[in-house]
Parts: C-alpha cells; structure tokens; sequence
C-alpha cells in the first residue's frame, strides 16, 4: 500500500460558506488533507479587519470537516515554508486568486491552483449581512 499524499491549504475561513466546502473537498481528493486557519492577528494584518469568528471557532469549523485531517493555526505568511516543510507536504493547494504568489515553495512540494467558487466570497457576504435592512 502506496503512503498517502500530505496536502496542505491555508486559509481565513470566516464565514464558512460553499466556496471553503468545495476548496477542502477537491484538495482532499489529492491525499491527506491539513488546513492553516489563520490566526486573529494573521487576519488582521491581511484584511485590516478582525474575523468574524474567533480563531478557536474557526479552527473548530473547519477541524469538523469531513475532507479535512487536521488543522493548526497559520500565524504569517514568513512561516509557510516551515508549516509545509514541518508537515512533510507533498503538495500545497490555494485559490487561483492567488496564481503565482506561493510557487516559491515549488522547491518543497507540488503547488497547485484551484478554481474559486465565483458565485461566492466571505467580503462580499459580509458587506450583504451589513447592508442588510435585519442589521440596522
């Protein structure tokens, strides 16, 4: 029996929604499936706004998930190489709206680019739920 792939993705994953599910279900047909959940402070400094739901909560959200093996908290962009490099991934799996920005990690492990969902994203949920006429 050939040993599985470790996939590794990272990811805010606020507002967990469709778009997160189907992320996780196609990188888990890869292999092993572990996920970094980006902490508070790490989400802060990319979208210059607090998470919705705490980092413990998001961990706990996305650590329920079928696809997934195993979570842990991302804290920076600087220590990608050493979750990859600690978790002995085989492939790294993102977004294509990030093409390009991780093949710098080519040298470690596969990086692959996966389709978003287009019809949904957590900014733009969020500014729905805050424009609703039920948030006023």
């Amino acid at each position: 029996m050939s040993k599985q792939h470790v996939i590794v993705t990272f990811g805010t994953f606020d507002l967990f929604h469709i778009g997160h599910v189907r992320l996780l279900q196609r990188a888990a047909v890869l292999g092993a499936l572990h996920v970094g959940v980006s902490s508070d402070a790490f989400t802060f400094l990319k979208k210059q706004r607090m998470p919705v739901f705490s980092e413990s909560e998001r961990l706990e959200i996305v650590g329920t998930s079928r696809f997934v093996s195993s979570v842990f908290l991302e804290e920076s962009f600087d220590r990608k190489r050493e979750y990859l490099m600690n978790l002995s991934a085989d492939v790294m799996v993102m977004g294509d709206d990030w093409v390009g920005q991780f093949d710098e990690f080519s040298d470690i492990c596969k990086v692959v680019y996966l389709p978003r969902t287009q019809s949904v994203c957590t900014t733009d949920l969020l500014a729905s739920i805050q424009n609703s006429p039920l948030s006023s």
